[in-house]
C-alpha cells in the first residue's frame, strides 16, 4: 500500500498541498479531481519524485516500477517507434513490443513520423503507449486525455482498462472531466486548495457528493 504521511508544498506563501494521510491500495483505479490550483499536478509529481515535497513523505512506492506520464509529455525528434522503443531495453524484441503498443493506441500506422511533427492528441497516445510498452506496478498519469480528440480519447481509455487488467498494476489518473472518471475510476479523491475534501466511490462521489464545493463543480457537467 503506497502511503503519503503529512505531505505539505508550498509556493512562496501559498499552500498548495496539504495532505495529512492518503492510501492507495494496490491493483485499484484512483481517479484525482478538483479545478485548476487544486493541488491535483503537484499531488501526482511528488509521487513520481520530480517534487520534492516541504514536509511528510511518501512510503512504500515502487519507483523502479513506476510510469509517470506528466500534463505535457515530451517528443523526441527521432521516429515514433523509436519515441516508444527508448524506454524499453534492447532486445531483439523490442521493435515490436514498441510496435504493438503503438497498435494499442491506433498510432502503428504513424510510426515511421517523426515524433517533433506530432499535434498534442497524438503526443500523448505516442507518450501513453511508452509507458504501456512494458509492464508496471504503478502508472501516474496526468490528464492523460487533454489533447486528445475524442477517437483518441477511447482509444487510451480502452486501452488503460486493458492494461490494468492484465499487469494488476495500480494507477492514479488526474482528469477535469466526470464522465471520464466514471468511467475510469473504482475511487475518486476530490481535492479543493490542496486539502481532500471528499473521498469514495466514483458513483458516491459523482452521484451524490456531500461537499458543497464537489456540488458546485459537478453542477456544470452532465454525467
Amino acid at each position: 500500500m503506497i502511503e503519503l504521511v503529512n505531505i505539505v508544498k508550498k509556493f512562496e506563501d501559498r499552500t498548495i498541498l496539504n495532505i495529512p494521510y492518503l492510501a492507495f491500495e494496490e491493483g485499484k483505479r484512483y481517479v484525482l479531481m478538483g479545478v485548476n490550483g487544486s493541488g491535483k499536478t503537484t499531488l501526482l509529481r511528488i509521487m513520481a519524485g520530480t517534487l520534492k515535497p516541504d514536509m511528510g513523505e511518501v512510503k512504500n512506492i515502487p519507483r523502479e516500477n513506476m510510469g509517470y506520464m506528466p500534463q505535457l509529455p515530451y517528443a523526441f525528434g527521432f521516429t515514433v517507434r523509436k519515441n516508444v522503443e527508448i524506454a524499453l531495453p534492447k532486445s531483439p524484441s523490442s521493435t515490436e513490443k514498441a510496435m504493438h503498443a503503438l497498435q494499442a493506441v491506433g498510432m502503428d500506422g504513424m510510426a515511421t513520423a517523426h515524433g517533433h511533427t506530432l499535434s498534442g492528441g497524438e503526443t500523448q497516445r505516442m507518450a501513453f503507449a511508452r509507458m504501456i510498452a512494458l509492464p508496471h506496478t504503478l502508472l501516474l498519469l496526468d490528464e492523460p486525455t487533454s489533447s486528445a480528440d475524442i477517437r483518441g480519447m477511447d482509444e487510451i481509455e480502452t486501452t488503460l482498462l486493458r492494461y490494468v487488467a492484465d499487469t494488476g498494476c495500480t494507477t492514479i489518473i488526474s482528469t477535469h472531466s466526470p464522465a471520464q472518471a466514471l468511467r475510469l475510476a473504482e475511487e475518486i479523491i476530490f481535492l479543493d486548495k490542496g486539502e481532500i475534501v471528499e473521498q469514495g466511490s466514483a458513483k458516491s462521489v459523482l452521484r451524490n457528493p456531500q461537499n458543497e464545493d464537489v456540488k458546485l463543480f459537478l453542477k456544470h457537467w452532465k454525467i
